[in-house]
């Protein structure tokens, strides 16, 4: 099973539109070929992110969000990162790599790539 991790602009993306990452969510919870790994604070981001009044203007944002959080409380693999890293100069993309490392997750999807220049973090044993 694949582990991956969303970061919050690709399920905003995935609500809006449906693009790739209404393709990659759709994936995540229609089979049991990927699981999805989540933190205390990226679930905490998740939630005040869709809550955002700018969203409300999209058709059925404000239900499909909800929707969409219940089924990644219920669905996801929780994980507690016990390390830190200072990668990256904003601290919530320094939390989604604490959590790959901890998740020891596959891939981790994201919108921004002006940050992410690095191909991986550190080596797999």
């Amino acid at each position: 099973m694949q582990r991956i991790i969303l970061d919050t602009n690709v399920l905003v993306s995935a609500l809006i539109q449906k693009s790739y990452p209404y393709l990659i969510v759709n994936q995540i919870f229609t089979g049991n070929k990927i699981e999805l790994c989540i933190s205390e604070q990226l679930i905490t981001e998740y939630y005040e992110v869709l809550k955002r009044k700018k969203f409300s203007k999209y058709p059925d944002f404000v239900f499909r969000s909800e929707t969409i959080l219940a089924d990644i409380e219920r669905k996801s693999t929780l994980f507690y990162p016990k390390s830190t890293v200072q990668i990256i100069s904003d601290q919530a993309d320094n939390r989604l790599l604490e959590l790959a490392d901890e998740s020891k997750a596959h891939f981790l999807i994201i919108g921004n790539i002006n940050d992410f220049t690095m191909h991986f973090i550190k080596q797999q044993k």
